[in-house]
């Protein structure tokens, strides 16, 4: 329990999903999030006011499942003007990276610690929770988050309004194959959708303290009901998916000078090759993101052109 809140973070699932389908299967969870002072409106505005606007991305709700991303309506409006706005402003907005304000943070983790601790782990390291993050949405009624692929591992948590949350099964690449997958992760989420993907889906219908549990790279799509919505995002990286991401950007950016390659796995010596010269340049270039400028211009220069989309009206 946080001793400034006394509100206790706790995600807890039914049916002993944490042992039997975490995390190869999407389930549903519970939580004690809702109602917590750093997930209301009020406060949620002041993040938006302390944020740096390159952690801040919104634009219309009005979106198709399947919605081209250059297409997007945007919504002119400042993000605190949003939030203050939510529930006549028609707006999708997301607040990324909120573990970088400590208290934020601390909820992240304290949330985290409750599932090690019930899958038998002392603390979240042991568990393998690495490269932890949080991702804060707040939604207009009837909102649209379109068809899309995360490149981590999720605990979607319900604070406030209700949802519908709908998770696919891409396994064996007849959703987004390869291709489509290094996309996601490199340039944008989003992956077109057809009627046809219906079969394997499943379906959470989501309220306060409710949520449910995301897989790595399985596509999903999100639609709010009559109420404004207040979600969040509890993520994680383990070694592989860290191992895979930098793959899968090392392999964008070959791709780019015209160097055909092959997708992670395919060939593991090239993969460690690859995954080491990647990481000695990124860890020289890390001192410069500590300034929006400098991240913006890398974000151009590794991921191309379009790399700051939800900056256009910055």
């Amino acid at each position: 329990m946080n001793a400034a809140t006394g509100i206790s973070p706790t995600i807890t699932a039914d049916n002993d999903a944490l042992t039997r389908d975490f995390p190869l299967k999407p389930f549903a969870i519970r939580h004690r999030l809702s109602g917590h002072p750093l997930l209301t409106l009020p406060r949620i505005a002041e993040l938006a006011a302390e944020l740096p606007r390159d952690q801040i991305e919104y634009n219309s709700g009005d979106a198709a499942v399947s919605q081209d991303p250059d297409k997007v309506k945007g919504v002119d409006l400042d993000p605190v003007e949003i939030v203050n706005r939510i529930e006549t402003a028609g707006a999708w907005m997301v607040l990324k990276r909120v573990e970088t304000s400590p208290a934020y943070g601390a909820l992240l983790r304290d949330a985290l610690t409750s599932v090690a601790r019930a899958r038998g782990f002392a603390s979240v390291e042991d568990a393998g929770f690495t490269g932890i993050e949080g991702f804060l949405f707040v939604s207009s009624p009837h909102s649209t988050t379109p068809f899309h692929m995360d490149a981590e591992d999720n605990f979607f948590v319900q604070i406030h309004g209700e949802k519908i949350f709908a998770i696919y099964d891409n396994r064996d690449g007849t959703i987004a194959d390869d291709a489509q997958v290094e996309h996601s992760t490199v340039k944008h989420r989003n992956v077109p959708y057809h009627d046809s993907f219906g079969p394997r889906g499943t379906e959470f219908h989501l309220s306060g303290n409710d949520g449910c549990y995301v897989p790595y790279q399985w596509p999903h799509w999100v639609k709010t009901a009559n109420s404004y919505s207040i979600s969040l995002a509890i993520t994680w990286k383990t070694k592989e998916v860290s191992r895979l991401n930098d793959l899968h950007r090392v392999n964008a950016m070959l791709r780019g000078l015209s160097l055909p390659q092959a997708a992670p796995g395919k060939h593991p010596a090239l993969d460690g090759a690859k995954l080491a010269a990647y990481r000695t340049a990124a860890a020289m270039v890390a001192p410069l993101r500590g300034s929006q400028t400098m991240r913006r211009i890398i974000r151009r220069i590794v991921l191309g052109k379009n790399a700051n989309y939800y900056l256009k009206k910055a």
